[in-house]
């Protein structure tokens, strides 16, 4: 019976880790209240946007970059808004920043374990079944890459950000290379661009 009630326990903990791991990450949106974001129609890409930082910082190629900026590009067109070449025609400047960290994920896991043996005890004088060892604890380290994207609209008047999107993920060897899942991505980055604006995201 414990045996049963343990193993459900484990079916019901990975099915719920899977859908955890499924769904995208939900960003972390900031603006400033004080600019009046109904104004910005044209927005063109920062110069020094696609910077990538950390402490094993992912060498991004030419055009992988420019994969993110044509999704950020579309995700922006679906919201009404035109993307321009020129900075001097912007009302806005958009521009994103890459943060990679190498982190470690432990986990430790115990689960019963059950021998069977000839034991004395106080009140079973002759018992059959004894826990010499109760718990089988397994220790797993997997390492992996953590990858921070930030994403800031910038008034050029003033060259200060006036809006910012954080969001965090584990990073995999296929992330840049599926266009289709990176504009998906930006959907979600830009979800709460303008503020106030109904997220269409899935």
């Amino acid at each position: 019976m414990l045996r049963r009630l343990t193993s459900s326990l484990i079916l019901i903990s990975a099915a719920l880790l899977t859908a955890c791991s499924s769904a995208p990450p939900k960003p972390n949106v900031d603006f400033d209240s004080d600019h009046n974001f109904t104004l910005d129609k044209k927005i063109a890409f920062y110069a020094l946007s696609g910077g990538v930082t950390g402490n094993n910082p992912t060498q991004l190629t030419d055009f992988q970059k420019d994969r993110i900026d044509t999704a950020l590009a579309r995700a922006l067109e679906t919201k009404g808004f035109q993307v321009v070449d020129s900075a001097k025609d912007a009302d806005l400047l958009i521009s994103w920043h890459l943060n990679t960290q190498e982190k470690q994920d432990i986990r430790t896991t115990s689960s019963p374990n059950y021998g069977m043996s000839v034991g004395y005890s106080r009140y079973n004088r002759y018992a059959m079944y004894s826990c010499y060892s109760c718990f089988d604890t397994d220790v797993r380290v997997t390492e992996y890459t953590q990858g921070t994207f930030i994403v800031d609209m910038i008034d050029p008047e003033p060259n200060r950000s006036v809006w910012r999107s954080v969001t965090q993920s584990k990073l995999k060897g296929e992330s840049l290379k599926d266009q289709a899942a990176i504009d998906r991505a930006a959907m979600v980055v830009l979800g709460g661009f303008p503020p106030g604006a109904v997220s269409t995201a899935n």
